[in-house]
């Protein structure tokens, strides 16, 4: 019996197994090759019960790292293939970890006119992307400025330096940097690593007591790429680290290019010598696509899986529309929609239809609704009060910015499950009685001034549903 859509939902008569290879596909995707290969790698699918698996991992301290940073995104990944699934338990296996040191070690790259080497090196690998490019990158008004700083760094490594690129996930970014690095590969000595798989080189050299070779590797390239930038938050002595790094690098000539997911002088708990190098290059950022953006993508990549399947894939032009219009949170949810698409076209062998293509697409047609952040909140509520971010974030007490200031906080306490030292780091590092103190006074204002409730409840609207086009 064929897979069969039943009451909206996709069903599966045989109750197949779970492919791992398609969730560590998707993960790959979705979390990119640099975190996969560093950590989800070392997965090891174990067996599938009722409403639950059981995956390996070397040790607990990767167990751990996983479950506090990548477990929901794996869990979702698997639930989009069966809905039934909904826990994931882990259990400890040192021979997975002397299983994947063994392929590591016989893995091989082959050469190819379409795959770009691959440097074996201290760091285990260098890895640049053939397939992110600046031909296939395409541009819109949201993005035109990063791309085009990009293309004059690939051109000329004297220019812009550092170059410091930030948007939201999935808008870009590590395209951008992997382009970056592809061009001036060919005649310079390049490093493209993640911040993460920096400081996981950066603890095995500690432990390791070989600093030294740590160091040369870093400091003597001509061109060094670091994703995710933000990911140093906190940890002391990785940015000491960098920071001398970035130093060494920027007096002997070197080219610099970081990203991240907000501008230098929002990065939290980042050293200020740090953000202040960084906003001494150019900085540019890449915004959330726009429909005419968003419609050219959709089109670029069903061209694409034409011609890789030209007699497999059915995809129509309302179907198309419906992706460019309602798919709006980053690029990266964008192709994840059209894989999807794809995928039940060729399976299925059928033109889906609206209603098939909705479900499909559920959990990221609902995705708006998760998407209050504190950077949202914080620019809606400098909207309606007509003052800047800055103005907000200051430690000025000037009435007309503390009572914006503590209906900031009250949002982003209500809509959000962010702890309050999170909360108070995000408002200039203010402490948790602030946070507290803040809530407790937009609580006592609502009770006794109508006027607020209206006011706090249009903002509520706004963020919840993603309402920026119109006025408040």
């Amino acid at each position: 019996m064929n897979n069969t859509f039943t009451n909206n939902k996709l069903t599966n008569p045989k109750s197949e197994k779970l492919d791992w290879k398609i969730i560590e596909t998707e993960m790959k995707n979705k979390l990119g090759i640099d975190i996969y290969e560093s950590w989800l790698k070392k997965i090891i699918f174990v067996e599938e019960f009722h409403n639950y698996v059981l995956l390996s991992v070397p040790t607990r301290f990767i167990r751990d790292w996983i479950t506090s940073r990548y477990l929901d995104q794996i869990l979702q990944s698997i639930k989009n293939y069966k809905k039934e699934i909904i826990r994931i338990e882990f259990k400890i296996d040192p021979q997975n970890l002397r299983n994947n040191q063994r392929e590591e070690n016989s893995y091989q790259f082959k050469k190819a006119e379409n795959i770009s080497f691959i440097k074996e090196t201290f760091l285990q690998y260098n890895r640049i992307d053939p397939n992110k490019t600046f031909e296939n990158f395409i541009t819109g008004s949201s993005n035109k400025l990063a791309f085009e700083a990009s293309l004059k760094v690939s051109e000329n490594v004297s220019n812009y330096n550092p170059l410091y690129i930030y948007g939201g996930v999935g808008m870009g970014k590590t395209h951008l940097l992997n382009s970056i690095g592809f061009e001036l590969k060919k005649n310079n000595t390049v490093m493209f690593i993640s911040a993460e798989r920096f400081m996981y080189q950066f603890v095995k050299s500690i432990k390791s007591n070989d600093m030294v070779k740590f160091k040369e590797h870093f400091r003597n390239t001509n061109v060094l790429l670091i994703d995710d930038i933000q990911f140093m938050n906190g940890k002391e002595a990785m940015q000491e680290e960098f920071f001398h790094t970035f130093n060494a690098l920027k007096d002997k000539g070197s080219k610099i290019i970081v990203s991240a997911d907000r501008p230098p002088n929002r990065l939290s708990r980042i050293q200020e010598r740090i953000k202040s190098r960084f906003s001494g290059g150019l900085v540019v950022d890449i915004q959330k696509p726009d429909y005419e953006l968003r419609k050219k993508i959709v089109l670029k990549k069903v061209d694409e899986y034409n011609d890789l399947y030209p007699d497999e894939v059915k995809i129509s032009k309302e179907i198309k529309d419906f992706i460019g219009k309602e798919i709006t949170a980053s690029i990266r949810e964008i192709v994840g929609a059209i894989n999807r698409i794809v995928s039940f076209s060729r399976i299925y062998n059928k033109v889906p239809n609206l209603s098939e293509s909705k479900v499909v697409l559920k959990d990221l047609l609902n995705l708006n609704e998760n998407k209050v952040t504190i950077d949202l909140i914080q620019t809606l509520v400098c909207k309606f009060f007509k003052i800047s971010k800055n103005e907000m974030l200051s430690s000025r007490r000037s009435r007309y910015l503390v009572r914006p200031r503590q209906i900031g906080i009250f949002l982003t306490k209500t809509l959000t499950s962010k702890s309050l030292p999170e909360i108070g780091r995000e408002f200039s590092n203010r402490d948790h009685t602030t946070i507290i103190h803040s809530v407790k006074t937009i609580e006592k204002l609502k009770e006794k001034d109508p006027a607020m409730v209206e006011n706090i409840n249009k903002l509520k609207n706004q963020i919840l549903y993603n309402n920026t086009e119109d006025e408040i």
